[in-house]
């Protein structure tokens, strides 16, 4: 007995001494490191002081700190940033779906303001401003080298007061100015509409208020239909939705999984990662779904058609999203401001990561661009005579009056179909593909 313990003794000395020898030029190499630090650290205070006390003009000595700080956060990637006190209670508000502004969610790409997608109905939007314009300008103020909080500021005004924004546009040539005039946005988050036996479910925010608009959206169109075998499925539009709450997401996606995986969360260590997983209820009751992306589908949205596509619970169309596959946590600070720090990448439930590459839809379908349509073609259409249109033609006497009529209404709504096709191709293309999978579906 005595030996074992003193060969166990011996073991955790030998142990003990290992350890020593090899953690000794660690801990000097973290010495050395945190020496390092305290050396840039007091560089800083002897910039600042300098700043302080020679600058050429007085300057403010909170908001240099705040820039510091500001610079010191934008250099690590585009999404995290120092919020003042007056940007975290602003984007409190945001969340909440009611703020001023112009209606737009903004990205920096290399220098320049991106437009990551206009927001349905706000002043933005209804004056033209596309998901993937550059902003160059701010009423003949250039942006360039302006960080994205500065450049937004300069976009923030009364309401009701003018904006003029310079934009770049692929296809165009040159630069061109858009006149805004800004107003309260009051985000409404899901917009629910029947086209035919389909349902559109049109998702432009992800915020407190999506998954409840969204549940009582589908619940009163399935009602006013009469009843879900009346559907013959469901479209989720997420083209030009920038995205929002993680928390929405994942409720959106559980809404039409029973099962799975929805999102899982991965930072820098191991542990802090997370998995989000379905429950059971489908809000669809397992009719097909269709979901829209485009370039403007970003972040949350990238989420749920991901976990979508990924359980082949949707076939994806449209074009590729946007590709802003990380997580940002606001941390509030003292003074009342906060900090949004990139912490973790999510990734699908097949565990790929969407960080920069977007998710790709199952059925690419390009968005024609609107060009009017020469006078003549609208003269030769309404000039199209058919059989019926003859002097003393045949009546057709093997229809009765309901057949007739039956055929009538089917015909006005291929032709509404048409005109949808001329307005909204995506959706259009969408619908066509609910009506195919109607088609083949089992009869009850």
């Amino acid at each position: 007995m005595k030996k074992f313990v003193m060969a166990a003794l011996g073991g955790t000395l030998a142990g003990i001494v290992a350890t020593t020898q090899v953690a000794g030029p660690l801990v000097a190499q973290e010495a050395k490191s945190n020496a390092n630090v305290y050396e840039q650290l007091d560089l800083f205070g002897d910039i600042f002081e300098r700043i302080r006390v020679q600058y050429v003009e007085e300057v403010d000595e909170g908001e240099l700190i705040e820039a510091a700080i500001d610079g010191m956060l934008t250099s690590l990637d585009p999404h995290s940033s120092y919020l003042s006190p007056d940007d975290a209670a602003q984007m409190r508000v945001q969340t909440r779906g009611e703020f001023g502004g112009l209606g737009i969610e903004v990205t920096q790409d290399e220098g320049f303001v991106k437009v990551v997608s206009p927001i349905d109905g706000t002043p933005a939007d209804e004056a033209g401003v596309e998901a993937g314009d550059f902003i160059t300008h701010v009423d003949g103020e250039s942006l360039l080298g302006l960080t994205l909080d500065k450049a937004v500021e300069l976009m923030r005004g009364p309401v009701g007061s003018e904006i003029i924004i310079t934009v770049v546009r692929e296809g165009e040539q040159e630069p061109f100015d858009i006149s805004i005039i800004r107003d309260t946005i009051k985000l409404t988050a899901v917009r629910v509409r029947s086209e035919g036996t389909s349902v559109v479910l049109r998702v432009t925010t992800f915020n407190d208020q999506t998954y409840p608009n969204l549940k009582e959206g589908m619940e009163n169109q399935i009602e006013e239909a009469g009843g879900i075998d009346k559907v013959n499925g469901f479209i989720l539009d997420l083209r030009n939705n920038p995205g929002g709450l993680l928390t929405q997401a994942i409720k959106v996606s559980d809404g039409f999984l029973d099962e799975g995986e929805i999102v899982s969360t991965r930072g820098r260590n191991v542990a802090d990662g997370e998995r989000f997983n379905a429950t059971v209820g489908d809000l669809a009751q397992g009719k097909p779904l269709v979901v829209l992306i485009n370039g403007g589908s970003a972040s949350a949205s990238e989420i749920v058609a991901g976990a979508l596509q990924d359980h082949r619970r949707a076939i994806v169309i449209g074009t590729k999203s946007f590709g802003k596959g990380s997580v940002q946590t606001v941390m509030p600070l003292r003074g009342d401001g906060a900090m949004r720090l990139t912490t973790a990448r999510y990734y699908t439930p097949s565990g790929r990561s969407i960080q920069a590459l977007g998710v790709s839809p199952d059925i690419v379908v390009e968005q024609p661009r609107r060009s009017a349509e020469p006078e003549e073609d609208e003269e030769s259409k309404r000039r199209t005579r058919s059989e019926a249109d003859l002097r003393g033609s045949l009546n057709n006497d093997s229809l009765s009056e309901d057949e007739i009529r039956q055929i009538e209404e089917d015909r006005a709504k291929a032709e509404a179909s048409a005109e949808l096709r001329t307005n909204d191709y995506q959706l259009a293309y969408a619908i066509d593909i609910l009506k195919g999978l109607a088609a083949l579906a089992p009869k009850k």
